[in-house]
């Protein structure tokens, strides 16, 4: 299967959340067993070179495409949640969203320092969410390898505010214009 054909199987949604917004929707893509298992196996090689020690996901889409990287790596997964969901000692960062602040957070001690991560979202637009993990990382002592998503919206900047920072970043599937 082609990237071509995973790119088909993403359904636009226009004007969602909001007037001008063409949301990609990577449900469609989900839902779909062959395109499904083609994202993951695609994902997998190039996380395989880097041999991490542990898959990290972003909520809430990060956790299904994570949790399958990690199965298929035969690695453990660690999700990084919204504020307040996680039960337990947790560690969290704030951040600044485009209307407010936001908050992430993991469980305290669950990525030990000196682990090597690769951090898994569906989707990278700005890149805020991705920097603030990678950031919420970095203060566990872990090393993040690599940033990896399914989709890019390149015209909005995510992926160069991640390297940036010094993330490496990649996405297999690019939205050019939205």
């Amino acid at each position: 299967m082609s990237i071509d054909h995973l790119t088909s199987l993403i359904r636009t949604i226009p004007d969602f959340p909001k007037p001008g917004i063409m949301f990609r929707d990577i449900t469609t893509l989900l839902a779909d067993g062959q395109g499904l298992r083609e994202l993951v196996e695609q994902m997998a090689a190039r996380i395989r070179p880097l041999d991490p020690d542990l898959i990290v996901g972003v909520e809430a889409r990060g956790f299904i495409l994570g949790a399958a990287l990690a199965l298929a790596l035969g690695k453990g997964f660690v999700p990084v949640r919204k504020a307040g969901k996680l039960p337990g000692k947790t560690v969290g960062i704030d951040y600044v969203l485009e209307y407010g602040t936001d908050r992430l957070e993991m469980h305290e001690g669950q990525v030990p320092g000196g682990s090597r991560i690769v951090l898994i979202d569906d989707l990278i637009a700005t890149g805020g969410t991705a920097i603030a993990a990678a950031q919420l990382l970095r203060e566990q002592g872990a090393d993040v390898l690599l940033a990896l998503f399914a989709i890019d919206l390149p015209d909005l900047g995510g992926m160069a505010a991640l390297e940036a920072e010094g993330v490496p970043a990649q996405a297999l599937i690019r939205f050019d214009g939205e």
